[in-house]
């Protein structure tokens, strides 16, 4: 492996923004919401307007936003949320998901393994790499919206972008900040109790 030249999969904050924005939109089309401005993404989740339109900016080259500019104007999905998986956004935003470059699917570098056939850790680090893209390949980005607006419904909360709920949610249904239990991931919502 190349020093100074990280192949490792790291999720960083731009793509995180990425996905992030991405959920919004696909629930704001959800709810009926035909566009949403930059403003409100950004305030939703707490983010950096300016940061925030610099990738949009990026979505939106790639193909999966559009844009309306005016008064009015803001961004949607250029394409249905199904047809959108996550592993695509991650590697248009951070790059390639393979823990090491010699593993790479999309960005192969060679490393410094005298015999990389038969090198142990490059095994072992396409299994990792493997498990990362199978999960990432697998969902798209409508399958997290679905588990998103399903948890967000099952506790009495409003989905963004829509109106607020007619009714209290539950009070044994909140958590406070950063209360998550250890079976809140995507796999669990959609398959239930699963061993890896």
């Amino acid at each position: 492996m190349q020093i100074g030249k990280p192949a490792i999969m790291k999720l960083t904050k731009k793509g995180e923004y990425a996905l992030r924005a991405l959920i919004d939109l696909a629930i704001a089309a959800l709810v009926g919401r035909r566009i949403v401005r930059v403003s409100e993404l950004a305030e939703k989740e707490k983010l950096s307007v300016k940061f925030l339109e610099q990738v949009m900016q990026q979505l939106r080259e790639a193909g999966f936003v559009e844009s309306e500019r005016g008064k009015f104007g803001g961004y949607r999905l250029a394409k249905p949320a199904r047809q959108i998986s996550i592993g695509e956004v991650v590697r248009l935003i951070d790059g390639p998901l393979a823990p090491i470059g010699c593993v790479s699917q999309t960005a192969y570098t060679p490393c410094s393994c005298p015999d990389e056939a038969h090198c142990g850790l490059r095994m072992l680090m396409l299994d990792v790499r493997n498990a990362i893209t199978g999960i990432l390949d697998r969902y798209t980005l409508a399958d997290v919206v679905d588990v998103t607006t399903r948890k967000l419904l099952r506790d009495g909360l409003p989905l963004p972008f829509s109106e607020p709920p007619t009714r209290e949610p539950a009070p044994h249904s909140r958590r406070a900040p950063g209360a998550h239990g250890l079976t809140d991931g995507i796999i669990h919502q959609m398959l239930g109790d699963y061993t890896i």
